[in-house]
């Protein structure tokens, strides 16, 4: 397997996709992609900002210069203590806060599968 370039359909930029990621795609049966890395970082904020409309103009550089980060109130499920998180709780599955959510990450990564 080798490197190939593809030509974005947003922005019209050629990308490399290395045979690295080709095997990683292949492997979790993905298909190629069809974005570059900065287009698809766009449309990811796009669809997590809760956003309609998507505009497919040129390069947006990530979409990450809309301003500070809308945080929301929530409580720790593990501690109890008050914080805030990116995203608005809804509920159905448990918040942490940060030093809970760094504690969980790293237990979970120390396992090997």
């Amino acid at each position: 397997m080798s490197d190939r370039t593809i030509v974005c359909r947003d922005c019209g930029q050629e990308f490399t996709f290395t045979a690295g990621e080709q095997a990683f795609y292949q492997e979790r049966g993905y298909s190629d992609p069809m974005r570059c890395p900065s287009c698809r970082a766009a449309r990811k904020a796009q669809r997590n900002s809760g956003g309609d409309s998507y505009s497919s103009g040129g390069s947006s550089g990530g979409g990450y210069s809309s301003g500070p980060r809308q945080m929301y109130p929530a409580v720790c499920s593990a501690c109890g203590k008050e914080t805030e998180v990116p995203f608005k709780p809804s509920g159905d599955k448990p918040v942490y806060c940060r030093e809970c959510f760094q504690e969980r990450r790293s237990h979970r990564s120390s396992y090997s599968y």
